[in-house]
């Protein structure tokens, strides 16, 4: 079968501000899926920019037998969308739904979406082949496990899951599939960038996180070697020079993660890296963060969440504050650049809180700091507490920028507010150290990403309504340009 892979046009102007990337799921599934004989086509409708009437024009042009597509729960809607139209087109388009949003709301989506065919529920690197090879089949599609779907009498027959992958390192990514002129790093000017993933799953249990309730708190991880091997060939054969770490924990297991610095040493494979971890593996590795730094670690995420203990303890982080502020003190000691993001906006919140982890944040002192409401997905831990709150029924307001839930003690637009004066207030203080950084990649690095945050993120419209930019940040950009 002709198979066309479409990642939604959903836009929110929070991660992708900082630049764009291939969808790396349907990467992996395109491999597969072509190992298994089908003709695959991937089509990333979100980078590209396109509405709903390019995308319809562009399944005309293709005539595929299978339409795919993956979302998170604030991308569902338009995913949902693209489904919709490719029924349009044709009405015997098989349409297959998959990501961690169908994972937990695949009945929800075949009862209120009559377009969609099929939902992929975990890993869909073994499924999606198997799912094709027994369309329409219902009694072979009966024995596909990890599946939910309609059979012809319009009941939804919810298959046993599937075990998740045993090897990572048999992946299949179909790269040469991907049209790499479309992905850069907006920080880093004529960058490649790349998106690739070194093992999957998380044990630990925060409760507002989709990520460790997907996984269902396992780990497996790739071989160094494997892993570095993959850099190596997309630096070699598509000029990738800047990689973006998709895993959850990449660096949980310390050996593994040592020797894959050593070999990007040893190799000299020259590229750039930016992961996530947390925070006590930054305090457990500060011995070797001039390695993570050498081997071309240059931008850390470290999942800090809140400045005081108590939402630490109601989100089930296993750190104290103190623990944190350690943690971005030493990734700044290296001269690698520091993020993390405070989660505001659970029902008890209070102005004077919101003031108080302001403070806090710049105490804290990360390079980048987000203040992110804290959206409600509709199966995390956190959301029996959360329902009697939500205000929001549109998932596609579910993207941390949006209030999605009402405190007791503040409306919906003041806590809007509060947040953006959050940004404000943190980065025009920040912005003043800018020209004072010693180290010449890390300061032209601070000045870019505010030169993108201002050109790319949410606040661009919020900023453009207040008139002409602050002093500070116009001397700032000044700087950037002047190529101090």
């Amino acid at each position: 079968m002709k198979v066309l892979l479409i990642t939604p046009s959903y836009h929110a102007g929070v991660v992708e501000a900082a630049g764009s990337w291939p969808n790396l799921g349907l990467v992996y599934l395109a491999g597969h899926l072509r190992a298994a004989g089908h003709e695959v086509v991937i089509y990333d409708a979100m980078t590209k920019g396109h509405d709903l009437a390019q995308i319809k024009a562009r399944i005309e042009q293709e005539r595929p037998r299978v339409v795919g597509t993956t979302s998170y729960t604030a991308s569902a809607p338009a995913a949902s969308q693209v489904l919709q139209v490719a029924k349009a087109v044709d009405p015997s388009i098989l349409t297959v739904f998959g990501g961690i949003h169908a994972n937990f709301m695949y009945e929800e989506m075949l009862k209120d979406w009559p377009w969609v065919d099929v939902v992929v529920r975990g890993e869909g690197e073994e499924t999606l082949p198997e799912l094709l090879d027994s369309w329409p089949d219902e009694k072979k599609l009966a024995q596909v496990k990890g599946i939910a779907w309609r059979n012809q009498r319009g009941e939804i027959i919810v298959n046993p899951a599937r075990p998740f992958l045993p090897d990572l390192d048999r992946l299949i990514p179909a790269w040469d599939l991907v049209d790499w002129e479309d992905y850069t790093f907006y920080v880093l000017p004529g960058s490649r960038l790349g998106l690739v993933n070194s093992s999957r799953g998380c044990p630990h249990q925060c409760a507002f996180c989709s990520q460790q309730k997907f996984w269902q708190q396992s780990y497996r991880e790739r071989s160094a070697e494997s892993f570095v091997s993959e850099l190596e060939h997309l630096k070699q054969t598509y000029g990738v020079n800047v990689v973006m770490l998709s895993d959850e924990y990449p660096t949980r297991n310390r050996e593994r993660w040592e020797k894959i610095l050593d070999l990007l040493l040893e190799r000299q494979v020259g590229m750039y890296l930016l992961l996530e971890t947390c925070v006590s593996d930054v305090l457990r590795d500060r011995d070797i963060l001039d390695k993570y730094r050498a081997a071309g670690v240059i931008h850390v995420y470290v999942g800090v969440e809140a400045t005081d203990q108590a939402s630490l303890d109601q989100f089930k982080k296993s750190i104290t504050c103190e623990q944190g502020r350690e943690a971005l003190a030493l990734l700044n000691e290296a001269n690698i650049i520091s993020e993390c993001s405070f989660v505001l906006g659970t029902p008890e919140e209070t102005p004077e809180h919101i003031d108080q982890t302001l403070e806090l944040a710049k105490h804290y002192n990360p390079d980048f700091a987000h203040f992110l409401l804290l959206a409600p997905w509709p199966y995390a831990d956190l959301y029996p507490e959360l329902k009697p709150f939500i205000i929001e029924q549109d998932y596609s307001k579910y993207n941390f920028v949006e209030p999605v839930i009402k405190p007791r003690q503040m409306e919906a637009e003041e806590l809007a507010q509060a947040v953006l004066k959050c940004y404000k207030e943190y980065y025009l203080e920040r912005i003043e150290t800018y020209p004072a950084i010693r180290d010449r990649f890390k300061r032209e690095y601070m000045l870019r990403s505010l030169q993108v945050m201002i050109n790319n993120s949410f606040l661009r419209r919020h900023m453009q309504r207040e008139g002409p930019l602050p002093a500070a940040m116009q001397k700032a950009l000044e700087l950037l340009e002047s190529g101090i």
